[in-house]
């Protein structure tokens, strides 16, 4: 192996590992730990991506659809998401968010921003210009 390509290893793992740990540290800053993370990235999906069906849903979450189904059945239950009927498909439903899960959504992210800002705040100047390069390379990465 080349220098070049144990270096590349090296910062891959460094990287995951590094990535790992921040992403758990911004999962803890919670509003609401009675939602289970399942249920937030169910509730993202739909802002996100709008009102679907379940089976939809599953796809975007990459789970079954009957775990699914038991996700939407506690969102509805905690009235976070509501049942219409799917335009074309009588045999359907479709699932949307409402107004609270909007506010929920919206107050885990501010939370989650709150927590990173006052961290970012304690870095000098030449390390958020550092990470704001990194936070670009990192889009690229993902993008790809």
């Amino acid at each position: 192996m080349t220098r070049s390509t144990l270096d590349t290893a090296a910062l891959a793992h460094d990287l995951r590992l590094a990535v790992m740990r921040f992403s758990r540290r911004l999962r803890n800053q919670r509003v609401d730990t009675s939602v289970t993370l399942t249920h937030l990235a169910a509730l993202s999906t739909l802002k996100r991506h709008g009102p679907m069906s379940p089976g939809e849903l599953a796809a975007h979450e990459r789970v079954q659809p009957p775990s699914m189904t038991r996700v939407v059945v506690a969102l509805e239950g905690r009235g976070l998401v509501t049942r219409t009927p799917h335009p074309t498909d009588g045999r359907q439903v479709v699932i949307g968010l409402t107004a609270a899960a909007e506010t929920l959504l919206t107050e885990e992210a501010r939370a989650r921003e709150a927590w990173l800002s006052g961290r970012l705040q304690g870095l000098t100047a030449e390390k958020r210009a550092t990470l704001r390069e990194a936070a670009e390379i990192m889009e690229e990465l993902a993008g790809g």
